[in-house]
């Protein structure tokens, strides 16, 4: 059995060698477009974003290590929302339905966006692995990109690097 940071890194490596065709964004990059709908039935686009910075987690309701993680990204986007924090939870190749149980669960109270058809894959990997985090700060650059699992100090530790 792999441990997770060794999955973690051979997941890296891999997508290294997949990045030109898919164009995955590396840290320093602008973030690219984005225009998804909400699970509350608006849109959210990446203008939107910009201004503040913004935790994206791509993730899939069935995906063990995301519903580990969810929690955790629940209390972090409460605790920074003052400081300006945007939490956008991206569900990719699910229905709404299936995300607006999970909020309800999960007592999610950042935006919920959904990808069914998986129209971000090209431009930020999403779908390939779970789940994703992508940390982008005010400007709209990425400054993190973390394929698999991130702990929950990972994750502050991220949130309080692109509140600088």
């Amino acid at each position: 059995m792999m441990l997770p940071r060794a999955a973690a890194l051979l997941t890296a490596a891999l997508l290294a060698l997949a990045a030109p065709a898919l164009a995955i964004p590396r840290p320093g990059d602008a973030a690219p477009p984005l225009r998804l709908s909400t699970a509350g039935g608006k849109t959210i686009t990446d203008a939107m974003l910009r201004g503040k910075p913004a935790y994206l987690n791509f993730f899939a309701t069935w995906c063990g290590p995301c519903r580990v993680e969810t929690p955790s990204i629940v209390a972090l986007s409460k605790k920074y929302a003052a400081r300006g924090l945007r939490v956008v939870g991206i569900d990719v190749g699910e229905n709404m339905g299936m995300v607006k149980n999970f909020a309800h669960d999960y007592n999610v109270p950042y935006v919920l966006a959904v990808d069914p058809e998986s129209t971000t894959r090209p431009s930020y990997g999403g779908g390939l692995y779970f789940p994703l985090h992508v940390f982008i700060d005010a400007k709209g650059i990425v400054r993190i990109y973390h394929p698999g699992e991130m702990s929950a100090s990972d994750i502050e530790a991220a949130i309080v690097r692109i509140l600088k």
